[in-house]
């Protein structure tokens, strides 16, 4: 039987870390904890740090999972902020110079992204020396995914990243960790093929979690941001539509999204309808996907509610969704060398047509079809429109709107300052972006 996730709790006085460790000039060891050679030289040690790193990243508002959806729904203007007195949403919803390095939200990410690179480098070093081939693939393709997850995050929202996590480390462009992610996929994928994890490992995982297709879809996802169409199109193919992976919750580890945002009017709620898109681009009002990610409400704080991935304490949030492979394909097949037009309008056209029914996680949009005449800067419109419904407070928007030209009057920043404490301790800190 698998257990749930709060079956594991590894390394919990490491929360200590995230609030006051930001810099990379980082020492992670714990005197309170089992010393690191016991913990890395055993398969359960690994893989409770494993299921640490997946608590890291989804469970309280100093998640990942919290921080990339609310910093990018702050900044693209998804959602609006209902009490300022939240200041680091308020600093992120005024943008410019109001962002600083004081910014709790982003201090917090980029702490948690190197904390669970850091992590899952111990893992990724240690697993194979295992005996059991299998379940070391498996501990490989899991760290591997949250690694993965984390320099992606890092990617999205700085102009340069780490290279490492150690004593003065420099920095490369972001594009680099773009490239860092996929070849910790690469190597992910190769290993589990090599050596399919049997039910030692994947009963110990938790609910929810796969581990090939999820990599396969992200692998695509940062291929696309990154500008590599031809790859993220081979990868985008490869993806199983059919196959769920989530991170799930429960009673004592409740949805970061719901408890935070859905289940009050005290912080961020959908700005409205038109999910902060201009006009020319805001849903149609026979969208079903605008009711399945908000509902109206009788209150006077917020006339929207966010519901979708976040409409109860248990509900699951999808790591990817089918959507978002449909339109990394027609976004590939629009921007190739020679465009595919028609094959990009047939992939568009999946995502429109696609009912509820027809979605492994209930999103369709129920709409008609799109004409088959039209031009490539129609086509990437679409595409861009449709990623910013489908993939609703999903955090990928601010990347889609820089990298489909959006001006800078629909967002608050561009790229984020880096932390403070980073450049306090790290004297190869990178200047700040001016916007």
């Amino acid at each position: 039987m698998k257990r749930t996730i709060i079956s594991y709790l590894f390394a919990t006085s490491l929360v200590a870390i995230m609030i006051l460790g930001t810099s990379c000039k980082k020492d992670y060891s714990d005197p309170s904890n089992p010393t690191e050679d016991k913990v890395f030289n055993s398969p359960t040690g690994m893989t409770n740090v494993c299921i640490g790193l997946q608590r890291w990243y989804t469970l309280g508002r100093a998640s990942n999972l919290y921080n990339t959806v609310t910093i990018t729904a702050m900044v693209t203007r998804e959602m609006r902020l209902l009490n300022p007195g939240n200041l680091p949403e308020f600093q992120l919803s005024q943008g410019g110079a109001t962002v600083d390095g004081t910014n709790t939200m982003l201090g917090g990410l980029w702490s948690s992204s190197n904390k669970i690179i850091y992590d899952a480098d111990q893992v990724l070093e240690n697993a194979p020396k295992l005996a059991d081939k299998s379940y070391a693939a498996g501990l490989v393709g899991y760290a591997s995914l949250m690694k993965a997850l984390a320099l992606g995050n890092l990617s999205m929202y700085w102009e340069q990243v780490p290279d490492g996590i150690g004593t003065d480390v420099k920095f490369i462009p972001r594009a680099s960790g773009y490239d860092r992610a996929v070849s910790v996929i690469d190597n992910a994928l190769a290993t589990l093929q090599a050596n399919p994890p049997t039910a030692s490992f994947t009963n110990l995982l938790p609910p929810g979690l796969e581990l090939n297709n999820t990599l396969q879809a992200l692998k695509a996802r940062y291929l696309v941001l990154n500008g590599k169409y031809a790859q993220a199109l081979v990868a985008a193919n490869l993806v199983d539509l059919t196959r769920r992976s989530t991170f799930n919750f429960e009673a004592a580890n409740p949805n970061t999204l719901f408890d935070v945002h859905a289940s009050n009017f005290n912080n961020c709620q959908p700005v409205d309808s038109t999910m902060g898109l201009p006009v020319a681009l805001a849903p149609s009002l026979a969208d079903q996907r605008v009711p399945f990610y908000m509902a109206v409400t009788s209150s006077t704080a917020s006339r929207f509610a966010l519901r979708g991935f976040a409409t109860t304490a248990a509900t699951a949030v999808p790591i990817f969704l089918p959507g978002e492979i449909m339109l990394i394909r027609a976004e590939c097949l629009a921007r190739q060398a020679t465009p595919d037009l028609a094959g990009a309008i047939t992939e568009l056209n999946r995502v429109l047509t696609k009912t509820a029914a027809q979605d492994i996680y209930g999103v369709g949009a129920s709409l008609p079809a799109l004409p088959t005449n039209l031009t490539q800067t129609q086509v990437l419109d679409e595409i861009y429109k449709n990623r910013c419904i489908e993939l609703y407070v999903s955090g990928l928007k601010l990347e889609d709107m820089r990298r489909f030209g959006r001006p800078n009057a629909e967002r608050t920043r561009n790229l984020m300052p880096y932390p403070f404490r980073e450049r306090d301790n790290n004297p190869n800190t990178p200047p700040d972006p001016a916007f």
